[in-house]
């Protein structure tokens, strides 16, 4: 009752506000035309009428087709061309920074340069026909460049590292963690790059005239002084501009909102390795023997403090080891130093599997996107799968039911933003547990979660093993019991 209520409410506001908006363009028209009554002089001003009826006459010529398809096609071709080339050549460029100090000075001389002595140039060296097309070109594709590469760089650095940590790469890494920072800038970008396209272009056929464009007609109209000719002419660039303009915001926009679930990898395997994953989710076969992981007198500092110092220690494979230590005391460093996120100062660690599944201290989840997404984004499958394993409405459906043994079905759909915190550490959790993982390092995972909670959620991680290695660090002497672990002092360097 409230929602149909609430739907009555949006409609009578649009509806108000559309007759708003006919009540003042019908205002200025009669001021147009009562001007131009006024002045009695039709190659000074004309008004609406006479231009409508200009506007008739010229959509009834037997080439204003060919004038609209020439200019249209010349001014959004180069509008296409520099939007590709643009965002190809930024993401390049945020790749490879010789590529960005190799385009800089490119880029700031085609940001300064006058339209006009492009033009100019332009109409020496290629003729009349292609100037609209390098004009829009021009002046689109230096924007474009600069905000493809702004918004790469604004990408959640944290982010990135999980997707360091979790092998995402290709579609999933652009679709997931780059297109959420992008889009704002690239929208922003073509609201004023679309307009500016069609001024230039229209612009420099009228200095080039080349047949069949409405830079000729613009040009004719003013040698005859046909002022009626010259305002339709002119309300037909306007128009095509408002629906070239449109029509492109609204794929970008669509493409913005479009949220399919992640492609699950397919992880490749040696032929001569034994397949360590064989149920649905990283359930390891018995005959399956990992190595132990052996850390040998590890070192680290920032600056000037020494966070860890000479730390020795054996972590056997398939056990459960909780890293006790005070804050500060480097146990967040450890575990980046064997995520491999970080390079220690001194000594190694030896044993380390090629794909580790991570809680992080902060949950790093894709803001925008609901907790199946997230969870999906990370899984990877063995390429010996048949290919029907593999189809993303049964894995959908799995996850889904792997998520409701610890989250509520209501917030399976919602974006991860929306969430509460201990919701938000368990969607963590899940993925974590659910990735191509042999081994499995969470950074204080229950943060956030209440008693009941913590033990659903220690249980499930127990569940899921399926004996992998498992290593947590944790301030609650609890949580040591609740996963039956081996606590690791740091400061004793020695295993209890």
């Amino acid at each position: 009752m409230k929602s149909s209520h609430s739907h009555k409410e949006r409609s009578r506001l649009i509806q108000k506000s559309s007759v708003q908006k006919f009540i003042i363009i019908l205002f200025w028209l009669s001021i147009w035309q009562l001007v131009a009554a006024m002045m009695h002089n039709n190659i000074l001003l004309v008004g609406p009428f006479q231009v409508g009826k200009a506007l008739l006459e010229n959509i009834s010529r037997v080439d204003f087709l060919k004038i609209i398809i020439y200019s249209f096609g010349r001014i959004g071709f180069g509008f296409l061309l520099a939007f590709i080339l643009g965002f190809a050549l930024g993401a390049l460029s945020y790749r490879l920074r010789i590529l960005e100090a190799f385009l800089a000075p490119l880029i700031t001389t085609l940001q300064s340069i006058p339209v006009a002595s492009f033009v100019v140039l332009l109409l020496i060296w290629f003729g009349s026909e292609a100037l609209s097309f390098f004009s829009s070109f021009l002046v689109v594709f230096p924007s474009v460049y600069v905000n493809t590469m702004s918004g790469f760089k604004s990408t959640d650095k944290q982010l990135l590292e999980m997707a360091d940590v979790f092998h995402v790469k290709g579609w999933n890494r652009f679709f997931y963690l780059y297109r959420p920072a992008l889009m704002p800038y690239l929208i922003s970008c073509l609201k004023i790059s679309l307009g500016m396209s069609w001024k230039s272009g229209v612009a420099a056929e009228v200095i080039g005239i080349p047949r069949f464009s409405l830079g000729e007609r613009l040009y004719m109209s003013k040698i005859y002084l046909d002022t009626a000719g010259l305002f339709a002419w002119t309300l037909m660039v306007i128009l095509l501009s408002f629906i070239f303009e449109k029509t492109v915001l609204y794929l970008i926009k669509t493409f913005a909102k479009w949220k399919p679930y992640p492609i699950v990898d397919r992880r490749k395997i040696r032929k001569e390795e034994d397949t360590r994953f064989q149920s649905a989710f990283c359930s390891i076969s018995a005959n399956t023997v990992m190595p132990d992981i052996h850390i040998c007198n590890l070192s680290k500092a920032y600056g000037k403090q020494q966070v860890i110092m000479d730390f020795t220690c054996t972590i056997k494979s398939g056990g459960h080891y909780c890293i006790m230590a005070p804050s500060g005391s480097g146990k967040t460093t450890l575990l980046r130093l064997i995520n491999r996120i970080e390079r220690s100062d001194a000594g190694k660690i030896d044993g380390l599997p090629e794909y580790i599944g991570t809680v992080f201290q902060e949950d790093r989840l894709c803001e925008e996107y609901d907790v199946i997404s997230n969870i999906m984004l990370t899984m990877k499958r063995e390429s010996r799968e048949k290919e029907n394993d593999c189809k993303n409405r049964i894995i959908v459906e799995t996850v889904r039911k792997e998520a409701l043994r610890i989250l509520p079905e209501e917030c399976l759909t919602k974006k991860v933003s929306e969430l509460s915190g201990g919701m938000r550490r368990r969607c963590a959790i899940l993925r974590a547990m659910l990735s191509d993982a042999e081994l499995l390092i969470m950074d204080e995972p229950f943060t956030g979660l209440d008693d009941e909670n913590r033990e659903k959620t220690a249980a499930y991680i127990l569940d899921k093993l399926n004996g992998r290695t498992l290593i947590v660090s944790t301030h609650r002497e609890e949580d040591v019991k609740l996963l039956g672990a081996i606590r690791i002092k740091l400061r004793d360097e020695k295993t209890q």
